[in-house]
């Protein structure tokens, strides 16, 4: 794993730095292997990104959208992350329906729904049960709690090691997420952090010893790059 750490000096720059950074990885993915994935985080960190991607030419037919985790409400409700990055980005630009790879929430049960996407990953990339397949660009962010995409501390969800797709669950509000083994098959990892309230949690992610089932983003160890950008408040006791 390579891991690189970058404190931005603000909001602005640190949305300047990821965009630069996915920009790149986008090219080279498509490049090395004719098409990007890239699997979104929800959250209001990474919308400015996703609207300045819009402002983009990129061939769009190349790039396949995925998300990391959704919450189990309809795509037009006001919570949802594909609702959040449709309205910021996928709506704006020229991109096929069939290159936009939701999590679907409206099935029988979220249990359904999680076996029914991993299905369509399979598919997607070709992959049989037990193999788990590489996304170029898997984008993350974290929680006051140090949870990741919908892996929050102490759930079942942590402990999914043989699947792609499993149920979260944030105070009893069920999620979709990707598992933790799937987000470290990916080429390329990055976490987006803003704000003072996730030092605490930072600091937990980063100790030399802490308990991931309590801190679940120390999971995140990525067979590939794991690039951390955090603004100035966040990153404050990160800087080397």
């Amino acid at each position: 794993m390579n891991k690189v750490v970058e404190v931005l000096p603000d909001k602005e720059a640190l949305i300047a730095r990821s965009l630069e950074v996915v920009l790149s990885k986008i090219q080279s993915a498509i490049q090395e292997r004719g098409r990007c994935t890239i699997a979104l985080a929800g959250g209001g960190t990474p919308k400015p990104l996703y609207e300045a991607i819009a402002n983009q030419n990129l061939p769009w037919d190349k790039i396949h959208v995925f998300w990391g985790d959704e919450r189990y409400v309809p795509a037009n409700h006001p919570d949802s992350n594909e609702g959040m990055a449709r309205s910021a980005w996928l709506n704006k630009v020229d991109i096929p329906a069939t290159n936009i790879h939701p999590m679907p929430t409206t099935g029988e049960s979220p249990s359904a729904d999680a076996e029914k996407h991993e299905a369509e990953l399979r598919e997607f990339f070709g992959t049989s049960v037990g193999e788990f397949p590489a996304l170029d660009i898997i984008l993350l962010g974290i929680g006051d709690d140090a949870h990741t995409a919908s892996l929050f501390p102490h759930t079942d969800a942590l402990q999914v090691q043989d699947r792609l797709v499993t149920v979260g669950n944030k105070d009893g509000q069920p999620r979709i997420t990707f598992t933790a083994p799937l987000i470290n098959h990916a080429h390329c990892v990055i976490f987006l952090v803003a704000g003072a309230s996730k030092r605490p949690a930072l600091a937990q992610i980063f100790a030399p010893d802490a308990d991931a089932q309590t801190y679940p983003s120390r999971l995140i160890q990525p067979q590939g790059e794991l690039l951390w950008l955090l603004d100035d408040s966040a990153g404050l006791d990160l800087k080397h």
